[in-house]
């Protein structure tokens, strides 16, 4: 029994970190919303200061300003296994973000960016899940400033400063499955990473791009309260690096087609190590990632047009899932449009639907002292809708 309430303690901490990463949100901006995140290598709008920041230099004369929200609809994760079956909370959160490009400054530009790059809410009710998981709702936000230089006519380069602020909520409570175990913990952090661009335009219709972004500790600091006994508790896992590979194609200057390869190092997750508290190391051993994205974009006499599509594989072993993050496969589906309501002025939206593949859990292999004897997740996934505006001066 030892063994099972240390595993509870351990995932209920853990998760305040992890969910970071493996739910990513790396469409920030209405254009990327409608692509399915298939935008870096064709951005001339003020979200070029974070997805691109070498395109900065290839923009017009002006200024250059957005802003969007998006609704994130996350319906119920259900397991389905017996007594031990049950389904996560409906969650329904708002995620703003803001962009901004200087007017040039000779071959230099300068941008900076707001967003919320990842985050989750998730809650179980039902005895099993609620052991591991009865709240977790985690909080990210990033503030990008970048820069970017013209090298020659059609080529570019940029880098960005990267700011992030985080905050975790976790509690469980074992209590209704038998064990002497309750939970409740608060974190939070401020760190600091890069990112770096390239873009080239060999012909005028044609970009290439490249973009990197680093690697972050993330070091959660706070307090965790175990069965009533407060203790400090600090626990450090990455938000790992990421690649982007892309190239666009516009024909008559009315339609663009661009793909996405993106690499997300997720091996860096090895193990968790957490201080303050006396649960041990447990390795995590997650999988680099790879992603791929096409998005299509139709001008229209005021009208622009867009839709994607991607791939995105999940780091996470199959014995490493848990309640805590349920995570699979997905496809994502995308479209949207923008609207030129005057020369300055346009606005937008766009939708786009996360569809988790449904997986089985091999009884025997998981870590989870649950999930161990088997069972089925499905359903899950997500639904984002981007409303967005955008003004140039």
């Amino acid at each position: 029994m030892s063994k099972i309430v240390k595993g509870l303690a351990l995932s209920a901490i853990a998760s305040s970190v992890v969910m970071a990463g493996a739910y990513k949100i790396p469409e920030q901006s209405l254009n990327s919303m409608a692509l399915g995140g298939a935008y870096v290598a064709h951005t001339a709008n003020a979200d070029a200061a974070y997805f691109n920041p070498a395109n900065m230099a290839f923009m017009g004369e002006k200024q250059y300003v957005e802003g969007a929200i998006t609704l994130a609809h996350l319906p119920s994760n259900v397991y389905s296994f017996g007594a031990a079956s049950g389904k996560s909370e409906v969650e329904d959160l708002l995620i703003p973000n803001f962009h901004y490009v200087s007017a040039p400054m000779g071959d230099f530009r300068w941008g900076v960016s707001m967003t919320a790059p990842g985050g989750l809410t998730k809650r179980w009710e039902t005895p099993y899940q609620k052991a591991f998981s009865e709240e977790f709702t985690l909080k990210i936000i990033e503030l990008n400033p970048s820069a970017s230089y013209q090298v020659m006519d059609n080529l570019s380069v940029g880098a960005g400063l990267r700011l992030i602020y985080s905050e975790g909520i976790v509690k469980n409570d074992a209590t209704g499955i038998g064990m002497p175990l309750i939970v409740d913990m608060e974190a939070d952090t401020i760190e600091f990473g890069y990112n770096l661009a390239l873009a080239y335009k060999p012909t005028n219709d044609i970009n290439m791009a490249v973009t990197y972004r680093s690697e972050i500790e993330l070091g959660e600091e706070g307090t965790a309260t175990i069965n009533g006994h407060t203790m400090d508790a600090g626990v450090t896992v990455p938000l790992p690096a990421a690649l982007n590979l892309a190239v666009s194609k516009t024909w008559n200057e009315k339609f663009t087609l661009e793909l996405n390869y993106e690499r997300t190092y997720w091996s860096a997750y090895e193990t968790l190590e957490f201080t303050g508290t006396p649960l041990p190391i447990t390795a995590k051993d997650w999988e680099d990632t790879n992603t791929f994205r096409i998005g299509a974009t139709i001008e229209l006499e005021k009208i622009t047009m867009m839709m994607g599509f991607a791939i995105d594989e999940t780091p996470i072993p199959r014995e490493k899932v848990s309640f805590e993050l349920p995570d699979s496969d997905a496809k994502i589906f995308s479209m949207g449009f923008r609207y030129q309501q005057t020369e300055e002025l346009s606005w937008g939206a766009a939708f786009l639907y996360d569809s988790k593949e449904s997986f089985s859990m091999t009884p025997g292999v998981s870590h989870n002292p649950v999930l161990a004897k088997g069972g089925t997740f499905h359903e899950g996934g997500a639904f984002l809708t981007t409303v967005g505006m955008a003004y140039e001066f």
